[in-house]
């Protein structure tokens, strides 16, 4: 039986990348660094969770004599706070809408009882600024547990932070059902037991999701807008008795 909803933050909850994107570059500009990330350079490097992670990895590509130096590592960190802080600024105030579906959901499911839960790589100030609006300053009441960058220090496609959620919820995965937009996310999830429904945005849409329960351009009506490179069209709403019947399906080996 389907007890609780597990939810991946950015690129599912809202399409966020984009933002981040933006921040990253301002973030080099500001601390000097010659980097800039374009859009195809990015989709590259989203295939490595995490910020720091990301710019770890981006300046081993650019100059691995120096990449593991003291001096990287703490500028590392002085530039992902720049990014944070110039992230947050982007999505408060509700900039950056949710993706189609997701907060009539968010509402649907708490109305019919069921937990709700957030495991993500990403920072809780990220979390912050992007819920605080379309949820409210006290966001987190809505969550039974929260799993982030702060809680799993190994990042995702490692399940650690499907682990701890799990865990907090004293459930087992048989009962819960996760919600992704990458392969990385999906292979946290399913590796942590978990049925996993997918929606692509145009950064993950050439991602394979091999084993997803689901694979829908969007969680909203048929009317919302696709993603761009995102094909398919959702038929109507996504409603928690589709998740629920999906889920059951999946659970019996039968075709959901």
């Amino acid at each position: 039986m389907l007890e609780a909803l597990i939810f991946d933050v950015d690129g599912t909850l809202a399409d966020t990348e984009a933002a981040h994107r933006e921040a990253f570059n301002e973030a080099f500009a500001q601390a000097g660094l010659d980097w800039h990330w374009d859009e195809a350079t990015y989709i590259r490097l989203l295939q490595v969770a995490g910020g720091k992670e990301r710019m770890a990895h981006h300046w081993r590509m650019v100059d691995p004599d120096t990449a593991q130096s003291v001096a990287a590592r703490a500028t590392i960190e002085q530039v992902h706070a720049i990014k944070t802080r110039l992230y947050e600024s982007r999505v408060s105030g509700g900039q950056l809408p949710l993706r189609p579906g997701v907060l009539r959901l968010i509402r649907e499911a708490r109305g019919a009882g069921l937990r709700l839960a957030l495991a993500t790589t990403t920072t809780p100030a990220n979390i912050d600024a992007l819920l605080r609006q379309p949820l409210g300053a006290g966001w987190r009441i809505h969550f039974a547990a929260v799993g982030d960058a702060s809680t799993a220090a190994r990042k995702k496609p490692d399940p650690q932070v499907y682990q701890q959620v799990l865990a907090t919820l004293s459930l087992p995965a048989s009962a819960c059902l996760a919600f992704e937009d990458s392969d990385n996310g999906l292979r946290a999830a399913t590796a942590a037991g978990l049925q996993t429904l997918v929606t692509p945005t145009v950064h993950t849409a050439g991602h394979r999701f091999d084993g997803a329960l689901r694979v829908l351009p969007h969680l909203g009506d048929f009317n919302d807008p696709l993603p761009p490179g995102v094909a398919g069209m959702a038929q109507r709403w996504v409603t928690l008795a589709d998740l629920r019947r999906w889920h059951a399906g999946a659970a019996v080996g039968t075709p959901v």
